[in-house]
């Protein structure tokens, strides 16, 4: 008798496993959209070296900007999603409040970012493997229980089209362009609901050009840098567990 309750308590065990391992597949597809900051690092405006820390000072919200993004994801397993996004904003930099005062340029940037990247969550919801959490229940719990954090990398492009001030356009100002990306970052979501969630997600981007400002100093030894930091809202479009969306599947009368 306590052998057949100890395999039946295993397989109820094994089946639940089982079933929260599964219950991925039934939203793998999400559709974020998304607004924030950017913050820009270029050749106009900050300090020098000797009087900055670690770029601290850098930050300025004189310079601090907005960005928009929307995006689809695909949930290839529980812990790994894939990321196509279109982002587009605005950066700006003077030399104003830095080290360059007297030289007085001025830019603002408009940008459209397309980017691919790959997200791990190194932490999941303990919530989300849950059956009656996907069945839109009450769920109690602690409030971290609720929460993703993922960590994400990819590539991408950037195209740029510069305004600079008299003095930058003087100075050989560059009007725009084109170049690569690489971004690097972390987030985190909150799972409102079954079908919601909220998140927040700050992200670096290496690029390969110098001139997102328009300008490139004697003096830089390093290509152009910007900050986003966004606050999302993520939508999970039920599929069936093939991974098709449920309004594509045919229906039966």
């Amino acid at each position: 008798m306590k052998r057949c309750l100890t395999f039946i308590l295993f397989l109820s065990l094994l089946t639940k496993a089982s079933l929260a391992q599964e219950l991925f597949k039934q939203t793998r597809i999400e559709a974020v959209a998304g607004a924030g900051i950017s913050q820009f690092f270029g050749d106009i405006g900050g300090y020098t070296p000797s009087a900055n820390i670690i770029g601290i000072r850098d930050i300025i919200l004189h310079q601090t900007r907005f960005n928009i993004e929307g995006a689809l994801k695909y949930r290839i397993l529980k812990d790994l999603s894939v990321k196509v996004s279109l982002s587009g904003g605005m950066f700006h930099a003077a030399d104003t409040r830095g080290s360059n005062e007297v030289r007085g340029m001025e830019a603002s940037t408009f940008f459209l970012e397309p980017a691919v990247t790959g997200e791990y969550y190194f932490i999941k919801s303990r919530q989300e493997g849950k059956y009656s959490f996907f069945k839109g229940k009450q769920m109690m719990g602690s409030f971290f229980s609720f929460i993703d954090f993922y960590a994400f990398t990819g590539f991408g492009g950037l195209s740029y089209s510069v305004k600079g001030n008299s003095t930058l356009v003087n100075s050989g100002m560059k009007k725009g362009g084109f170049t690569a990306v690489i971004p690097v970052g972390i987030g985190a979501n909150f799972l409102y609901s079954s079908d919601y969630s909220f998140g927040l997600e700050l992200g670096g981007r290496y690029t390969f050009s110098d001139y997102l400002d328009g300008y490139s100093s004697k003096y830089s030894k390093s290509n152009d840098v910007y900050y986003l930091m966004t606050f999302t809202f993520t939508y999970r479009i039920p599929t069936l567990l093939n991974g098709m969306p449920k309004f594509m599947s045919k229906r039966r009368y």
